[in-house]
């Protein structure tokens, strides 16, 4: 593994480097300014150090005396076995601890380990801690190898005391340049003046400890088990301060993850989602949740398949094949800015275009244009919004990229045309697989990506051939720059045959047919290593291209898990070259900092209840991540759905940041109109308030575009304090203003919620259909506000209903709902006011064109800002332009108002037709103003 170490200068441009105003100093006083760790907690205190030490052994691995103490609380093990099952000859052999376990923990995924680190297992020692402008270095050295081939004997600790809240510290070999992960992250010239956070160093077993200065808790303590480093195998393990973790994303379960011996593996993979196993995506930083609502985080900077071990003392151990040991720790310390203080080194999320968040339709199975055209005008005909057409590999010939079949897609340009004068975008599916099985010259891309070199290579320097839906198949390898100009004049040269509007990137984890090659994969290192992560398959070529493969800056048992998020890279900027506006990329597999280039959806899920209980957990962990624009298939992608299930799919979906309905090709057309009356009565209530909260919507994607905020949110991030939000996972916030509570169980016509403190208003009684549009739908029963003190409350929830509520404190904008964004953006404005107790409420609007490049450079946006106050809303014009300023309000909705007014003035004019509702305390003021002027809403 030991290689050339790459320059982050590199084009891929993974990231923004983020100036960071703030500065810090850490805090104990040894040497200045850190202090060494006291030996209690080290958790080896118990033993006394005379009891076991190891004789030295080779490389070999040469027998070690079995330890004389092993009386260790099982929670508290660290495996010494974590590469295969021993025996207990052979695990003594290792110098370790063999106690068999009388049963596995109930609920645990892979039970307490038999074989496991004696207190005073010989680990790494510190020496030459000495200061530098930015933090610390120090040399750390082990007197003997472990029983993992190559290690590595002298590192180098590097610690960066980068802000008042990031701690970043690297642990890599001195003497070879090792692989890095490509990514651009900020860098700091020195150390900041103040921290949140105190660092200490254990000196034998080497270790860093960081606490938290508010109250001395200890955050990190990777002093619990030994730090291997050896060429394929590195380990670092922590203590945990908490049981409440989330993140290690991509896996399907619950949104905090369980510590009771639970084994998350990161190697993206082809497979449906499935609890336990290893997803499309991997994103190695985790959050915990601490007594008192603090939080923080910790990212791994590191690509290489590794697994994460999760165990009940609690504690975490990291376990990578390969790179090195990069962390980064964020100090919050409240959620919400651990999650910004991550962004701030993997990228904020990209801004998409307003049309993006509009409803996409989608089927494998759109077998012509007159089949697609015909699911448009049907979608039409019934009164569904429509923003994006979407096609399968259908529209390709011979499912090769960068063509179109001349039999059912002969029109297909004119298709394309026909839906942009309707005021429709088009996006079709793109894999990065590219046919090789053609004779030359007969296939363009293929034939270019050969005579460029865009290729990823097999042993031999030829391009590696696999196995995928046009059949031979070569894969661009996209960290090579000639790759990303190849694959931009592909899309333009094809963009200028079908005016297409954005890129569906699939199959690139990336997928092959085939294991490894059609030449199958040398018998290496690479492709054999001594640790092989609990992958789906059993090895690391199983669903995907050898690892021993050749890329532009290094082989593919590096780089696999960031080949996503590269095709993600070239295709944003192979559509801003194409068509000069906001680019709109949705891949499936991901990696940290994916969200700065294009969203996400779930992948092939199965149609069923279970499903659509799980991708709550699953969107909400992704904006956690910085991929706010992600969503799963509405009413499932495998098997068929039922009509109550794509019903209450779709009142979901419709809060989902992406909103599209998928289908397969197998399964029963699934498209809205399909079903019954009172089920498509039902859906367009859905999607009726999507579209009316879409101005809302938009300007949540502007705050995580520019401040690293989320879209969609867990409760726990707004209500930190309350224990009892740490675990919800079946309701979602938008923003901090709306609680979103669906039906996720069969049969069920009411539904059980949490409602933290404070007040919660019913969004389904506001009069917005008139605001124009759709059909208006039957409004709901009148029913007056939730005043939690943080309890559960169990709502009324028919078929045509998924609960939403307004919190108190809070201006949303609104807009008339249309088929399209393009007929919506020009509907009226409202705005719903959510007073708190204290006669308070405060929102925002950014507004632009909704598809422009560089708005912010150009201040070519508007941005208002809403205060209500002492009987009085009033606007606060931050930027104003035209496109912003002809937005017209026509109505104000006012939640909480104690008894009916007297007198409502508009900009000092009496209205005389405001109405007042004493049982839900609503008070609704018909107005006729623009957004984009000053205006003084009053009543007494």
């Amino acid at each position: 593994m030991d290689e050339r170490r790459l320059p982050c200068s590199r084009p891929l441009g993974l990231c923004v480097l983020v100036c960071l105003a703030t500065t810090a100093l850490l805090g104990h006083v040894l040497l200045h300014d850190f202090t060494m760790v006291p030996r209690e907690l080290h958790g080896f205190s118990q033993v006394p150090k005379e009891i076991y030490r190891a004789p030295q052994q080779g490389a070999s691995g040469s027998a070690r005396a079995a330890p004389a103490q092993c009386d260790m609380p099982p929670d508290s093990r660290f495996d010494c076995a974590p590469d295969k099952a021993i025996t207990q000859e052979q695990c003594e052999a290792r110098g370790c601890c063999y106690v068999p376990a009388r049963r596995q923990p109930p609920g645990s995924q892979m039970g307490q380990p038999w074989c496991f680190f004696p207190p005073s297992y010989p680990s790494y020692k510190l020496g030459n801690l000495t200061t530098t402008e930015t933090g610390y270095t120090a040399t750390l050295t082990r007197a003997a190898p472990t029983f993992f081939p190559k290690d590595i004997l002298t590192l180098r600790l590097d610690v960066l005391v980068e802000t008042e809240s990031r701690l970043h510290f690297t642990i890599k070999d001195p003497a070879n340049r090792r692989y890095e992960v490509p990514l651009e992250t900020p860098r700091v010239r020195s150390r900041a003046t103040s921290t949140l956070y105190s660092v200490e160093f254990s000196e034998e077993p080497f270790g860093v400890v960081v606490r938290r200065k508010l109250n001395g808790r200890v955050l990190l303590n990777t002093t619990v088990a030994p730090l291997f480093f050896a060429d394929q195998f590195l380990q670092l393990s922590t203590s945990l301060p908490s049981r409440y973790v989330t993140g290690l994303a991509e896996h399907l379960g619950p949104l905090m993850l369980n510590t009771n011996w639970t084994k998350i593996t990161l190697w993206n993979r082809d497979i449906a989602p499935t609890p336990s196993v290893n997803l499309y995506g991997s994103h190695p930083f985790y959050m915990v949740l601490e007594d008192g609502g603090s939080a923080h985080g910790v990212f791994l900077l590191n690509s290489n398949a590794m697994d994460v071990v999760l165990q009940p003392s609690p504690a975490l151990s990291w376990r990578s094949t390969g790179g090195i040991l990069d962390v980064y720790v964020f100090l919050g310390p409240e959620p919400k800015s651990v999650v910004q203080q991550y962004l701030e080194v993997v990228g904020y999320p990209f801004m998409p275009p307003y049309w993006g968040l509009g409803f996409h339709l989608c089927r494998w199975g759109y077998s012509s244009t007159a089949i697609t055209r015909q699911v448009v005008e049907n979608m039409t005909r019934a009164h569904f919004p429509l923003d994006v057409q979407w096609n399968d590999l259908d529209y390709m010939d011979a499912r090769r990229d960068f063509t179109f079949n001349k039999d059912g897609f002969g029109d297909f340009p004119a298709m394309v045309q026909e839906l942009h004068q309707g005021g429709r975008r088009y996006m079709m599916i793109v894999d990065p697989a590219i046919s090789s099985s053609g004779p030359p010259g007969s296939y363009r891309p293929y034939d270019e990506g050969l005579r460029r070199g865009v290729f990823i290579t097999n042993e031999t320097g030829q391009p590696l051939i696999g196995k995928v839906w046009p059949g031979s198949t070569a894969f661009p390898d996209f960290t090579n720059p000639e790759a990303l100009d190849w694959w931009q004049d592909m899309v333009a040269e094809f963009h200028a045959q079908v005016p297409f509007d954005g890129m569906w990137i699939d199959m690139n984890e990336p997928s092959n047919f085939v294991k490894g090659s059609v030449d199958g994969c040398p018998d290496s290192d690479l492709e054999n290593p001594p640790y092989v992560p609990g992958v789906v398959g059993g090895t690391l070529r199983a669903a995907t291209i050898c690892a021993s493969s050749q890329q532009f800056l290094s082989t593919h048992y590096n780089l696999h898990n960031l080949y996503g998020l590269t095709e993600a890279i070239a295709s944003h900027r192979a559509l801003v070259k194409a068509r000069g506006v906001r680019p709109f990329v949705i891949s499936r597999s991901t990696f940290a900092g994916h969200g700065r280039y294009a969203g996400h959806w779930t992948g092939d899920v199965w149609s069923s209840w279970e499903q659509l209980s799980y991708s709550v957990p699953e969107i909400l962990l992704f904006n956690l991540l910085g991929v706010p624009l992600v969503g799963a298939d509405i009413c499932g992608f495998l098997g068929n759905t039922s009509e109550e299930l794509c019903v209450r799919w779709t009142q979901l979906g419709a809060f989902y940041p992406f909103m599209r309905n998928h289908n397969g090709l197998d399964s029963l057309p699934q498209e809205p109109y399909r079903f019954s009356e009172t089920a498509q009565q039902a859906m367009r209530k859905a999607f009726a308030l999507r579209y009316v909260l879409l101005p809302h919507l938009y300007t949540l994607f502007h705050g995580a575009h520019t401040r690293g905020q989320t879209v969609a949110r867990p409760l726990f991030l707004e209500f930190p304090e309350d224990p009892r939000t740490w675990t919800v996972d079946r309701q979602l916030l938008w923003g901090e203003a709306l609680l979103i509570t669906p039906v996720l169980e069969a049969g069920k016509v009411e539904v059980t919620g949490y409602f933290p403190l404070g007040t919660w208003y019913d969004l389904q009684t506001v009069p917005v259909g008139a605001l124009g549009g759709l059909p208006s739908p039957a409004p709901a029963p009148l029913t007056p506000a939730i005043h939690s003190e943080g309890q559960w409350v169990t709502l009324p929830a028919p078929l045509d209903t998924i609960n939403l509520h307004l919190r108190a404190g809070h201006i949303i904008p609104l807009q008339g709902p249309g088929l399209t964004t393009t007929e919506s953006r020009k509907q009226p404005t409202a705005l719903v006011v959510a007073l708190t107790s204290s006669r308070e409420a405060q929102g925002e609007l950014f507004w632009d064109d909704g598809e422009s490049l560089g708005v912010l450079e150009r201040e070519a946006y508007t941005h208002i800002i809403f205060l209500a106050r002492n009987n009085t809303i009033m606007n606060e014009l931050l930027h104003v332009t035209s496109e912003g300023a002809s937005l017209q309000l026509e109505r104000v909705t006012v939640l909480g108002v104690a008894a009916a007014p007297q007198q409502v003035l508009s900009n000092g004019v009496p209205v005389s037709n405001f109405t007042y509702n004493p049982d839900t305390k609503t008070l609704d003021i018909p107005v006729s103003l623009t957004m984009g002027e000053q205006f003084l809403i009053s009543w007494s």
